[in-house]
Parts: structure tokens; sequence; C-alpha cells
């Protein structure tokens, strides 16, 4: 009997296997505008065979498809990955103003590095839980409309077994006494090495390289991952973002963008450079759109505490002709006809499923989520991220988000203690060689890297 050597199909983690996720290829590329209709229930029947040698082969034949399907007609949205193709469609807008200097500059620094920490923080423990589940917990724990960090002591057995949402484990304020390891200040601690290493002329591949020799490949996720196993195979950008990644446009990138905004204040436009070199190795077209647009908004706030102008300043530096433009511009406009935030989040709710993993993850139900705290929020730190966590999605993901740009805008002056007092200035990440760290110490190396 023939010896074959192949893949464990049936052990074998859910993100190795392309063939595991037809059906969001389908669904992915069909958002994108691919002229691939005509095979979606082969999509949909391949998705369903026990996994094995035959559906990784039929999973090859799709991948070919969607790799030379075109632009279906009719398609409304021009949605380019290269940095020409996406600044030839911005919309003009740009900020005014100069940055500040010296302390105070350095101040806002502090806020965005600490507004993200604690904004991260606050969304933790509830990261992947449903609104059937976390509306309830925080209306059981007293803490709805939310207005502080949910405590592990008031955690109980039963609320552990009632709920679907895993509540145990350390990542509570009252049980550390410091930030915790994540992934979205991971990234920002690495972007900073980057930088340090390479300057600001740093390359994707340079990118690459520190996420090759920094972390193993299980403290990447989705997107981040399947860029991390093509890179050892040899891909290099953009095809390390393209080949057999389903999740080319999830959040991944968007949180990844935040210390190119600190270096470049009032330079939303070599921010959103600097992102784009880091997301192409992992995303396309909306998924790099979201980490450009992050980035340049959080320059934008060194400038000005304007929360719509900030969010301008980040739609400037992507296509008006995108997805995401148009679906902030969507969150602006309910803002400015006084429609109440609440329903604003049904909306976003109603139109993206959160209990589907593309829902949740996505660039653009994420980004919405961002854009709403941000302008109801009103420019309060806390009232901003606490908006941002319990409208769900990828809680840990927006709270960061919205935490640096405030913290941007408003300096550390003006986040209550209440948030960052208990971390003791420290924190810790799993990038190695840089597992405990002062917060100090990397606001500082932020302000040298400001050109």
């Amino acid at each position: 009997m023939e010896n074959i050597i192949a893949p464990d199909y049936v052990n074998s983690m859910e993100w190795r296997e392309y063939c595991r996720k037809l059906e969001l290829e389908y669904k992915q590329s069909f958002e994108e505008g691919l002229d691939i209709e005509q095979y979606k229930d082969l999509f949909i029947s391949a998705s369903k065979m026990p996994n094995c040698k035959e559906k990784d082969d039929i999973a090859d034949a799709l991948f070919s498809i969607v790799s030379k399907a075109k632009i279906r007609v009719g398609y409304q949205y021009n949605e380019p990955s290269d940095l020409e193709g996406i600044q030839a469609l911005r919309d003009g807008f740009e900020i005014e103003g100069e940055a500040p200097q010296g302390d105070k500059l350095k101040k806002k620094i502090e806020g965005a590095w600490v507004g993200r920490i604690c904004g991260c923080l606050l969304g933790k423990p509830v990261e992947g839980a449903r609104q059937h589940d976390l509306v309830p917990l925080l209306k059981e724990t007293g803490n709805y409309p939310m207005h502080r960090y949910i405590l592990r002591s008031e955690i109980t057995d039963e609320m552990i077994e009632k709920y679907d949402h895993y509540l145990g484990g350390v990542n509570y304020i009252d049980v550390l006494d410091s930030a915790p390891i994540d992934d979205d200040t991971n990234y920002t601690v690495m972007s900073q090495l980057i930088v340090e290493k390479h300057g600001r002329d740093f390359t994707s591949q340079n990118v690459g390289d520190m996420w090759l020799s920094t972390q193993p490949i299980c403290n990447y996720f989705t997107a981040e991952r399947i860029a991390f196993k093509n890179l050892v195979n040899g891909y290099s950008a953009p095809a390390s973002a393209m080949y057999k990644n389903p999740y080319r446009e999830w959040i991944g990138a968007q949180i990844r963008g935040d210390y190119f905004g600190y270096i470049n204040p009032a330079n939303p436009e070599v921010a959103a450079d600097m992102a784009w070199r880091d997301a192409r190795i992992s995303h396309i077209k909306n998924g790099i759109y979201g980490e450009m647009w992050a980035s340049a908004m959080i320059s934008c706030a060194a400038v000005t505490n304007n929360i719509m102008n900030i969010i301008k300043g980040g739609l400037g530096q992507i296509p008006k002709t995108s997805r995401l433009y148009e679906e902030i511009c969507d969150v602006m406009g309910d803002f400015n006809n006084g429609i109440d935030f609440d329903t604003v989040i049904t909306k976003i709710h109603k139109k993206y499923d959160e209990y589907s993993d593309h829902g949740w993850c996505h660039t653009i139900s994420n980004a919405k989520i961002v854009a709403a705290a941000l302008l109801y929020g009103g420019g309060d730190y806390g009232k901003s991220v606490c908006m941002a966590v319990q409208s769900g999605f990828d809680t840990d993901c927006n709270g960061a988000t919205v935490g640096s740009v405030l913290g941007m805008a408003n300096g550390i002056d003006s986040i209550d203690s209440c948030w960052y007092a208990p971390l003791n200035g420290q924190l810790k990440t799993s990038i190695l060689g840089h597992n405990e760290l002062l917060i100090s110490e990397l606001v500082n190396k932020t302000f040298e890297h400001i050109k």
C-alpha cells in the first residue's frame, strides 16, 4: 500500500486550510465586486464536504477562479490597493493647523498611548461577547450604560455558567498590576521597534521580517496569521495578503496603525503612507484603508480636538469611492441629522451580523462603531471608550482605537487616573525581548521618532 504523506485535515487548526473557509471566501469576493456569482453553488457545496485532500484540491481551483475574476458590471465602488491608486481617489480634505511642540505634544503622545492601552483593557474581558450576553452582563453588574471597567470581583460562578461568553481569566483591572499582553498593543510596540531599527523609510519587507523574528505564529490572528504563513512560504507583499486569505478585509490592520499617527503629528498623509506599508502585507482594499484612516485620524488629533474634522481628516487619506468611506459618512450623516446613538448602533447591527465571524470582525462594521463612539462621546474619554465597548463587535479593538484618538486629541490630563493608575505605568507584550515595558519609555521613544 502506498504511503501518502498529507496534512492532517481532521485535527489541524481551522485557519490552516483554506478549504475550510470557502463560504467566507465567496462572501468576501462578492463584496469586493468580483464576478463570481455563477460559482456560488460550487463554493457552498464544496464547503460542506468533509475536510480532505479532494476538498483541498477543489479549493485550489476556486482560488484560481477568484484570482482571475474581473469586477462585475455595475459594481459601484472603485477600491485600489496600491498607494498611487488610493491617493488619486482622495476627497482633498486637509486638516488646518500645526502640531504643538515640547511638553504639550509629549502630553498628547502620552495620552494616546495610555488611551489606547486602557481602551483595549476595557473591552478585553468581553472580547467575543455578542449582544445577547454583553448587554445583560453589563446590566447585571450595574454598568449599563457602561461607565467603568468590568471587575473580576463582580463576576460570580453563576454568571460564568449563565453567559455563553467565557468570563473567567485574569484580564480584569482589579486583578492586574500592569497592562496585559494583547495584540492591539503588541502591534503598537512592534511599530516602534520597526521605526527604531529601519527608520521612517521602512519597507513592507521590514515589517514582515519583524513579524517573523519577534513572535510565533500563535500570536497572530485571522489575516495576520495567514500572512505570516505566506511570508514563511516565500510570498512577499502584496501576495502575502492575497494568497488564500479570506480575512483580507478584516479588522487586523486597523489596529496596527496608531504609532504612525503618533510620530507624524499634523501630517496625516505621511502617517497614512506608513500605515499602507504596514497594512499591505496582510490586507487589501478596505482592510488597508482601515489602517490608513486610523493613523491619519490620530495625526489630525494632534492638531485639533474637533471630532468631526478628525474623522474627516482620516477619510481624506482613503478613496472616496470605497465602501469604508461611504459607511463612515453614513454615521456622520446620522449624527448631523440628530439621530440618537442607540439608533445608529442598531442600524450597524442590522447591516452587519455580529453573529457571523465576518460581520463581527470586518473592518467596516468596527470602523463604524469607532466613528459613532467618537462622535457621540463628545470628546469625553471615559464616555467614548465605554460607548465603543458596549456597542459590541470587536470590543477591545474599538475601545483601543477610540482611546488612542481621544488621548492624542486632548492629552493625558483629560484621562481620569482611575483608568490607568492600577496599571502602575507598565505594559506587557509577547514580543521577544520586550516582554515588560514602561509606558513612559514608550512615550519618550515615540517623541524621538517625530520628525
